[in-house]
């Protein structure tokens, strides 16, 4: 008696939160949402489902059928030579496919027989089988073929990554003498300016320091640094001048300070648009 005045009182202090005009608009809103629900678009849905499910189990391939199917593609598969590949079975069991799927259709056109174990129903089924579910075919009779694995080779540097291949320096081979660097551009006051000093090769180049610095008067700068551009596009520099292929600059510095080595920064590229990657000149220090 406790419990149920109890349970009648909460229900009462419910009530009692809200007005007859709030409650009759709840319910309301309550017969509304039951009355949006498509339960009959739902148990119409359903009915479907079953209906198509039942002609799916009484359109399934025979098991005989599945069987002969299995033994003409295993004899197709076997008239391939012992090393054929993946792809090479793949065609040809595309071919089978193509060539069963006609003969399928001419059959059923000439209400012709083509298995002794198979009805016009079925004949229906393998049609619609081979048009549409090849590859569930082939899963139901048992036969599968991996995919074919293609080894490729993936380039995963960045866009603006160059080869490091080895180089090759047109012209002749360098002297040891002439300290050679790839890709360096060294920095000294101009015994002789490239612009206008042009040599066939890095090795012209070079041997135009050391024929400099041994022929120079006393109290004349003597080259011992050679800059040279192999770049038959030009090579850059961050100055107003264009430089161009085969410039060949000599230079003198008491300490040989290096300008720019291997490849300009990306904080430098940011701030000089039209610099490459790789520094393209090509130094040495010499004497």
């Amino acid at each position: 008696s406790s419990s149920s005045s109890s349970a009648y009182g909460a229900s009462s202090s419910s009530a009692d939160k809200f007005s007859d005009d709030q409650i009759r608009r709840m319910e309301e809103s309550i017969r509304i949402r039951r009355a949006a629900q498509p339960i009959e678009l739902v148990r119409l849905v359903k009915g479907l489902e079953e209906e198509l499910s039942r002609k799916r189990r009484g359109l399934e391939l025979s098991q005989p059928m599945k069987q002969e199917l299995a033994n003409e593609l295993l004899q197709r598969l076997k008239s391939l030579k012992p090393d054929s590949n993946v792809t090479e079975q793949r065609e040809a069991l595309e071919r089978w496919h193509v060539e069963k799927l006609e003969a399928t259709r001419k059959m059923i056109a000439e209400n012709a027989t083509l298995y002794s174990t198979i009805t016009p129903q079925q004949a229906e089924v393998l049609k619609r089988a081979i048009e549409t579910d090849w590859l569930m075919l082939l899963e139901e009779i048992g036969l599968w073929i991996p995919s074919e694995v293609v080894n490729q080779q993936i380039n995963d540097k960045p866009v603006d990554e160059q080869e490091t291949e080895e180089e090759i320096i047109p012209g002749q081979p360098i002297p040891p003498e002439c300290h050679a660097e790839l890709h360096t551009d060294y920095d000294g006051a101009a015994v002789r300016w490239g612009l206008n000093h042009h040599k066939e090769s890095a090795t012209d180049c070079c041997q135009a320091c050391l024929d400099q610095a041994k022929r120079a008067k006393p109290g004349e700068m003597k080259c011992n640094i050679w800059v040279y551009c192999p770049s038959e596009s030009g090579c850059f520099s961050p100055d107003i001048y264009e430089h161009k292929h085969e410039e060949c600059w000599l230079k003198q510095a008491e300490k040989p300070r290096l300008n720019f080595k291997d490849k300009y920064s990306e904080s430098y590229r940011s701030s000089h648009p039209t610099a490459p990657l790789v520094v393209p000149w090509i130094s040495g220090v010499v004497g």
